[in-house]
Order: structure tokens, then C-alpha cells, then sequence
């Protein structure tokens, strides 16, 4: 089960990276707008914001990575870690995209079980 929890934590921590790429780097651009649903005129004006947002997906991510090498020790980081991305997803599917629950919410959820399973 300890596998399966890492495996999960790891993707939680790559889906993370690839947010925070989509919104540090690429929100003006073609898969950034697609992905938020944006047009070139909103992504303009909230350019800064989503780049802010993005570096804390960052955090989330080198969070969940560094728990990932503190062996048995990690297990308070990584129910943390997952807690606030667990938090943000529900955040996030309550005022932003339904769609959120499932990207981020859902996985984080999945995680936590794992971890305390294992």
C-alpha cells in the first residue's frame, strides 16, 4: 500500500508542476487558454494573479516531493501536503470549475486514504 500512496503523491506532485507551468508560463498561450477556459483579453488581465497562483502550486508540488524522501517520517508531510491540495480542490470546485473537484480534489482525497492505509 506504501507504494501505491507514493506512486499517487508523485503524480499529485507532477500534476502540480504542470499547473504551475500552464500558470506561471503558458496562460497566455494557446493551451493555457484552453485549459482555463480564458480568452487572450482575460488572460492579459489577470496575467500577474495567475502567475502568483502558480507559484503556489509549485510549493504544493516540491511539498509533495520532499515527502516523498523522508521515508517514514514523510507521512505528517505528505497528509499535509495532500491536506491543502485536498483543500484548494474543494475551494476551487466551489468557485471556479466543477471540473477542479476532479483534478485536484478527488486525487488529493485518494492520496490521503492511501497514505493512511499504509
Amino acid at each position: 500500500m506504501a507504494i501505491a500512496a507514493n506512486i499517487v503523491v508523485g503524480l499529485i506532485g507532477l500534476l502540480h508542476v504542470y499547473i504551475m507551468v500552464l500558470e506561471m508560463f503558458l496562460w497566455e498561450k494557446p493551451i493555457g487558454l484552453r485549459a482555463f477556459n480564458q480568452t487572450k483579453e482575460s488572460a492579459a488581465a489577470s496575467k500577474v494573479l495567475a502567475a502568483n497562483q502558480g507559484l503556489y502550486n509549485g510549493f504544493l508540488a516540491a511539498g509533495l516531493f520532499w515527502s516523498l524522501f523522508l521515508d517514514a517520517a514523510g507521512t505528517g508531510v505528505k497528509l499535509f501536503f495532500l491536506g491543502c491540495v485536498l483543500i484548494a480542490g474543494l475551494y476551487g470546485g466551489a468557485t471556479a470549475s466543477r471540473r477542479i473537484l476532479y483534478i485536484q480534489a478527488l486525487p488529493a482525497a485518494i492520496g490521503i486514504i492511501l497514505v493512511l492505509l499504509s
